[in-house]
């Protein structure tokens, strides 16, 4: 009687689970974004949230949980409960660079990929008073007045910073870093005066160059993007340097299989639906698609990028 006893708990629990995945999702679905509202990230998340809602069936509640590099808003997604009422992005480089540099209080198994949403480049942009008409200016200047130019960018690690170290070593130029917490803030310094180089993503920056706001100095992609043909990239320049924010949205770890793909398939959809790919391209949204099992794949051979990095040229403020 008791091994018949034993036996019956895991159909009951298996019964219980199955019911459970049945119904979700019942409630509305938080969605943590590490960065204020007004970046790209939020911008790109907030694009997607209505596809997201008529795919899966639910309403979708955005929480922007901004600060130290994205590392609040990723420790919150970490810690949270493994239900599926709580997803989020995260951004590459940062939420791989953040345990590598610092104790951190996440790691990058805490959490579940469901699927990768975009890839934006890096670029580079100054105000269009500015002295500084080509990066060449930017450097010459910078390496005959050593920290005399700032450039902002969201972080210690993230990919706008770490870009412009690659520049500095390349170049023997020194620039003077000032952090702010999203790419929304970078912007308004550089609009405001207060840094000479904006340094963020150039998804964000085409609405600023459309309205004659900024100047741009080059693009970190490997060949030009498509809606920005007439920037040129930094290869061409003579600047070897390829970086980008590649952003996605994951599960705490724990959440169960079947909740992760009712996500992804949704996300899918989202993804091909010719609607969703014409308010991309019209905001624009640089979108690159990864399914969980290569989106997971892919993290964890940037990570390894990213700690070889530095270990051999650990970076700093």
């Amino acid at each position: 009687m008791i091994a018949l006893a034993r036996s019956d708990v895991p159909l009951i629990f298996v019964a219980l689970v199955s019911a459970s995945a049945q119904a979700y999702p019942d409630r509305p679905i938080n969605l943590i974004i590490p960065f204020p509202a007004g970046g790209a990230t939020d911008a790109g998340a907030r694009a997607m949230i209505p596809f997201l809602e008529k795919y899966l069936g639910a309403q979708f509640v955005i929480i922007n949980r901004a600060g130290a590099g994205g590392e609040i808003g990723s420790v919150e997604l970490a810690k949270a409960s493994p239900d599926g009422y709580t997803i989020g992005f995260i951004n590459t480089p940062n939420v791989l660079t953040i345990p590598i540099e610092r104790k951190a209080r996440y790691r990058l198994e805490d959490f579940a990929p469901i699927a990768n949403i975009l890839d934006d480049p890096g670029a580079i942009a100054v105000r269009k008073e500015s002295r500084f008409k080509t990066l060449r200016d930017v450097v010459d200047f910078a390496k005959a007045n050593p920290e005399a130019v700032t450039y902002g960018t969201t972080g210690v690690g993230s990919d706008d910073h770490l870009a412009t170290l690659a520049i500095e070593r390349l170049t023997g130029a020194k620039l003077t870093h000032v952090i702010f917490s999203g790419g929304a803030q970078v912007r308004t310094a550089l609009f405001g005066g207060h840094i000479e180089l904006g340094v963020y993503n150039i998804a964000e920056m085409m609405s600023d160059i459309r309205n004659g706001l900024v100047r741009p100095l080059g693009q970190m992609s490997a060949e030009r993007w498509s809606e920005a043909s007439d920037i040129p990239t930094l290869r061409e320049q003579g600047f070897d340097i390829i970086m980008s924010a590649a952003r996605g949205i994951v599960a705490p770890a724990g959440t169960p299989d079947a909740i992760r793909d009712q996500i992804a398939q949704a996300i899918a959809k989202t993804m091909a639906d010719p609607a969703f790919q014409a308010i991309a391209k019209r905001h624009p949204l640089p979108l690159r698609f990864m399914p969980s099992a290569e989106y997971g794949s892919w993290l964890v051979e940037m990570r390894a990028s990213f700690q070889q990095l530095w270990n051999t040229t650990p970076w700093k403020q």
